[in-house]
């Protein structure tokens, strides 16, 4: 029998390298170590994981009604039957701060994703085309930065008006300049590095690279940056449902049952001291996670 007679099968590929899989496992292992010999990182996840429960399903921690008022019991101070004590309507403030979580983590979801979605776009448009493009698009940028966030949601809030649909909104659009510098810095990075210009060389399309080697590369910084940005949402969030644009009454948000408070803020401090202190708590808890994460990932 010829050579020619025999039947060649496809030549195989080369093989994954067996060592980088043992040194991203090794890696994964060493940063989860890490990061169970936290405690503080621990209790900050713990609470966090609390609050997006009571955000999903409340009546697991407050079954009562929020709406419900009872008028002998207005302005009860915090006791074992109401851990928040209670409002100028009789209402129970934890209830209704455990059922206003929906509301305000629906709308910070809403806000930072439209960020990481619109920063994303802008980022690597920027970054990859270069150019003119990096150009253009970097100013709108900057136009944006250099109007504080809070005051760009507010304006854009009281153009779109009230909801908390529209607050979301509002904030994810004051977010997005940082997502988007952020993006377009790790995709400058990113698209120099060797295998890059190898995909590049090989013939691989724009589209390929961009999907395959430099977004999956690009997204450390981006989900750090996401982490902390939960807690700017939420206190900007909160501002704007403390200003009144954010749900109508009776529904309550973190950031209406600080401002209702505020009238009995001498006889009846709980009102707008343990709902504040509530949202710092969030927020203390989401910047701690992501400043760890940023040490983590620094080491690596």
């Amino acid at each position: 029998m010829s050579a020619a007679d025999i039947e060649l099968g496809p030549v195989p590929g080369p093989s994954p390298d067996p060592a980088d899989r043992d040194g991203t496992a090794n890696r994964s292992r060493q940063t989860l170590r890490a990061l169970l010999r936290r405690p503080g990182f621990l209790l900050a996840v713990l609470y966090v994981v609390l609050v997006l429960v009571s955000a999903v399903a409340p009546r697991l921690f407050a079954p009562g009604d929020p709406t419900r008022t009872v008028p002998k019991d207005k302005l009860l101070s915090p006791s074992l039957d109401h851990l928040f004590g209670t409002d100028e309507l009789g209402r129970d403030l934890f209830t209704r701060m455990v059922h206003g979580s929906a509301l305000s983590v629906e709308a910070t979801v809403i806000s930072v994703g439209l960020a990481v979605v619109a920063g994303l776009v802008l980022g690597v448009f920027a970054g990859y085309a270069g150019g003119w493009v990096d150009s253009l698009l970097m100013r709108f940028v900057d136009v944006l930065l250099a109007i504080p966030s809070l005051l760009l949601a507010l304006a854009i809030v009281t153009a779109l008006g009230f909801g908390t649909v529209n607050v979301a909104i509002a904030v994810g659009v004051g977010l997005t300049p940082g997502f988007a510098r952020i993006t377009r810095a790790e995709v400058l990075r990113v698209k120099t590095l060797p295998y890059v210009e190898a995909a590049r060389s090989s013939g691989a399309g724009r589209t390929r690279i961009l999907a395959r080697h430099i977004l999956p590369n690009s997204w450390g910084p981006v989900v750090v940056l996401a982490v902390l940005d939960f807690g700017t949402a939420i206190l900007a969030v909160s501002s704007l449902s403390f200003l009144g644009f954010g749900a109508p009454p009776p529904q309550s948000e973190w950031g209406s049952l600080v401002s209702a408070g505020r009238t009995y803020l001498v006889t009846s401090p709980w009102l707008t001291l343990l709902p504040g202190l509530a949202v710092g708590a969030v927020v203390y808890a989401l910047n701690h996670i992501g400043k760890t994460f940023e040490e983590i990932q620094r080491w690596q």
